[in-house]
């Protein structure tokens, strides 16, 4: 048990915790919202929500029964769902604090950059979920952890998640329930592909008995999953589960990363191929995946699309030999953190692409710097890593044409942003 105090909130931190300003320094309260007078029980710098004595006038009523915590006038708290931090906030202070953490990231860097339009995808648009179950005696729960436990939420909405994959937990629950026990916790990636459910369990007994590995054929059957893995290796194939990106169908490998949603990732791929002009000819798709903007940018011009990961490029150029419309895509593998595009190897390109992984793509951006490449965009999961990297090419002459945050994680403190630069 913390310290119980009252406090006054004056901000929202990068996380979406509320700020209050002591003489010991900030104190960060899970749940609060700007402008609130709460009281908490305080630990070093954090807080957890006990009673809201005047609340903001920002503050609205969750969507989910899951997000929490609970307070009332009784204080009674219980733990919600860690998925969301940002449930309790109206729409239009949302997108302005959204917009900040970009602002903010951009500033660090010396950046005054007027933002576009953020785009934001709205409920029911993840199409990809990475859930956690773990037996309780005789009971299987599937959820998110809970904020800042190991408490599991048994899930039994959640909206911003496909309801395709919401209305199949509860048939999850009794399939992996052979395969964990009381020690265990399983991860279940569940993909809501174009065509169906992909699922990948990893974790837990190993699938070793034809009888098992039969039942729960049976079982994916019954749950039209279209897919079913074990540690990515398929124990149930009905169909193919694909996605679209541009033109193409591809097949992805199982639990492999894709974009959140796919709204988000057909607007990221307007902004790249808008980015082309009339007269591009070759472009670069690095760190390129299973090919989301490969395809959109090859709508118009040729493309080299290069990845370190083997069953991105394969899927990628699976798809690709099955595509008809695209101008041709060349892939390579190769470690771009430790073997970035030299200055003399970027020189045909008309247009370069990177969307790195959140540790940002700082050796590709000094090549590119260097380089005479007339348009790059850079897309990034991390708004942080983001502005260090355009602070090099900006360094290196390039001018900051527009900066697109897009959020495709509602109600958590991550934002997507795209940014188009020109020589």
């Amino acid at each position: 048990m913390g310290d119980a105090r009252e406090l006054s909130i004056t901000r929202l931190g990068a996380h979406g915790d509320g700020v209050a300003e002591t003489e010991d320094g900030p104190v960060f309260v899970p749940f609060a919202l700007s402008g609130e007078r709460i009281k908490a029980e305080v630990i070093k710098e954090r807080g957890r929500l006990v009673k809201i004595l005047e609340a903001s006038a920002s503050r609205v009523s969750p969507v989910c029964k899951h997000f929490g915590p609970e307070v009332s006038d009784s204080e009674k708290t219980e733990k919600g769902c860690g998925g969301c931090a940002l449930q309790h906030l109206a729409p239009e202070a949302y997108r302005d604090w959204k917009q900040g953490i970009v602002k903010q990231a951009l500033a660090t860097r010396g950046f005054d950059t007027e933002l576009e339009p953020m785009i934001s995808v709205g409920l029911g648009a993840r199409r990809r979920a990475v859930l956690t179950a773990r037996r309780l005696g005789r009971e299987v729960r599937i959820g998110f952890h809970a904020a800042g436990s190991h408490e599991l939420i048994d899930l039994e909405m959640c909206p911003v998640l496909s309801p395709d994959i919401v209305a199949v937990i509860a048939g999850l629950r009794q399939l992996v329930g052979p395969l964990i026990n009381d020690r265990s916790e399983m991860r279940i990636t569940v993909l809501r592909a174009v065509n169906g459910l992909d699922v990948d369990i990893s974790g837990g007994s190993p699938v070793r008995s034809p009888k098992l590995q039969a039942a729960l054929a049976e079982q994916a059957a019954g749950l039209s999953i279209l897919r079913l893995c074990f540690d990515h290796d398929p124990l149930y194939q009905a169909a193919a589960p694909f996605i679209r990106c541009g033109a193409a169908e591809v097949v992805p490998a199982p639990g492999i990363f894709l974009q959140a949603s796919a709204q988000a990732e057909a607007a990221m791929a307007e902004i790249a191929v808008g980015a082309l002009g009339k007269r591009a000819k070759y472009a670069a798709d690095l760190f390129c995946g299973v090919g989301a903007f490969s395809f959109a940018l090859a709508s118009k011009a040729k493309v080299l699309a290069i990845d370190n990961d083997a069953a991105a490029i394969d899927a990628l150029e699976n798809a690709n030999r099955l595509t008809q419309g695209v101008r041709g895509i060349e892939t390579r593998r190769r470690d771009l953190f430790q073997e970035p595009l030299s200055r003399k190897e970027l020189e045909p390109f008309d247009l370069v692409l990177f969307d790195p992984p959140r540790a940002g793509a700082k050796a590709q951006a000094e090549m590119l710097a260097k380089s005479k490449v007339p348009v790059v965009v850079a897309i990034s999961c991390n708004p942080s890593t983001l502005a260090r990297d355009l602070r090099i090419l900006i360094d290196g002459g390039y001018r900051l044409e527009s900066v697109t945050p897009i959020d495709q994680f509602m109600f958590t403190a991550h934002v997507e942003v795209a940014a188009v630069l020109t020589r």
